[in-house]
């Protein structure tokens, strides 16, 4: 026999219910981990910092992922030619401008007229990383590594773009910003990650890498960068961990380690914690010989 029909009404009280054979139900609640309203509350929060941990690590172990090589640097390097045409439309807005645009469209043609020199990091970062990858798919299956950036433009991109170029794999580890475009087109798809919290993506920047190359870059990069040499001199990162500063001249300008040596800020040994390269050949072989030792 067959039951009865669901009818849909509402209580006295305002509420769903259902009539079947003469009684009341009231509709079912929505479960809890399906309740966006819910998810996206206060109260939810330490949800949402768990999922943050919990699906980048599910991702990376059923795709087997042990190591990376972790690239930094300033989403605001352009490579050459893409650089020259954001000159020359800039050149051209600034033409017709006038009153309080013509102001800042000077400003925006001073600042990324600096940006010029730095062009050249782009076309190495993208070098160094394809020769990283196509390195790394000769190595036996298990100590082979993936690329890692944090998913924007300029040097991220790079990163990302000479792996994909070499035929492998790569990880982009984005943050939602507002200011910040989509992820870069060269991650892997099944490695584009997106993240609410600085705190969660910072650790899976760190957990996996055997490498860091930092290029020349702002507040971010010198975040990152800053956080895990001190992860490191104070032993909270026990493992080997590689720091390449890509570049001196710019790291000597930007930051005086022997200023903090002579003040006694840090010690002597400090500086043994990063190489700095002023080449893709040299970052290259340097990351060749030691990185074999620290892959799992």
């Amino acid at each position: 026999m067959e039951s009865a029909p669901l009818k849909k009404g509402m209580n006295p009280n305002g509420k769903s219910i259902m009539h079947m054979e003469g009684l009341e139900y009231l509709e079912r609640a929505q479960k809890a981990y399906k309740n966006h309203d819910f998810l996206n509350s206060r109260e939810a929060r330490t949800l949402r910092i768990l999922a943050e941990y919990e699906f980048p690590e599910h991702v990376f172990l059923r795709n087997g992922v042990k190591n990376t090589v972790v690239f930094f640097g300033s989403s605001r390097i352009l490579p050459k030619n893409r650089f020259e045409e954001k000159l020359s439309f800039l050149k051209a807005a600034l033409k017709n401008a006038k009153g309080k645009q013509r102001k800042e469209l000077e400003l925006k043609l001073t600042s990324i007229k600096q940006h010029r020199k730095y062009c050249r990091y782009y076309d190495e970062a993208m070098k160094l990383s394809r020769l990283m990858t196509e390195w790394c798919l000769k190595l036996p299956e298990g100590k082979q590594f993936r690329i890692c950036s944090g998913g924007g433009y300029g040097i991220m991109e790079a990163a990302n773009r000479g792996a994909s170029e070499a035929g492998g794999e790569s990880i982009g580890l984005n943050i939602s910003l507002p200011f910040e475009r989509n992820p870069n087109p060269y991650i892997t798809p099944k490695f584009n990650f997106e993240f609410h919290y600085f705190y969660m993506r910072k650790l899976w920047f760190m957990y996996y890498a055997k490498a860091l190359v930092v290029f020349p870059g702002g507040f971010g990069t010198l975040d990152e960068l800053f956080e895990l040499l001190t992860l490191v001199q104070t032993g909270k990162i026990t493992k080997p961990l590689l720091i390449v500063l890509y570049g001196e001249l710019y790291w000597k300008n930007i930051i005086n380690f022997d200023g903090l040596l002579e003040a006694g800020m840090i010690s002597e040994e400090d500086l043994s914690l990063f190489t700095c390269v002023n080449s893709t050949k040299a970052a290259f072989e340097f990351l060749k010989n030691e990185l074999p030792k620290h892959l799992v």
